[in-house]
């Protein structure tokens, strides 16, 4: 399962350089955590861009939209440290993603790259 941090959805919809690799991974299938979600969300209004129409083109490839839970929370709350470079949003992401045993995908180089998390560039 692929599970996709907002910074991958967002080069997607931006058409950057990567994009075609996270196209091809959507094509598989995955999700997203509801925080990245609404991260994506607000980067598109911050830059008056149609979340409507971005929206609808994410879930044309069947992405689904993946809860975060106490659990994950909890354990987003244990990823941090002061140097790592990870937002609370990215930790959601990689705890969401250990739940579901998903490779996570991302074009945040702050992430490292490991069996689980893949940079699309």
């Amino acid at each position: 399962m692929n599970l996709f941090d907002a910074s991958a959805l967002l080069c997607f919809l931006q058409g950057e350089p990567g994009a075609d690799v996270v196209e091809q991974e959507l094509l598989v299938g995955g999700a997203c955590s509801a925080a990245n979600w609404s991260e994506v969300a607000q980067k598109l209004y911050a830059h008056d861009q149609d979340w409507e129409l971005a929206r609808g083109l994410l879930m044309s490839y069947g992405l689904r939209v993946e809860p975060v839970t106490a659990t994950d929370a909890e354990r987003g709350a244990r990823l941090w440290r002061a140097s790592s470079g990870l937002s609370l949003a990215d930790r959601l992401c990689l705890a969401t993603g250990e739940r579901l045993g998903a490779s996570v995908w991302t074009a945040d180089s702050a992430w490292g790259s490991t069996e689980a998390i893949h940079q699309i560039r």
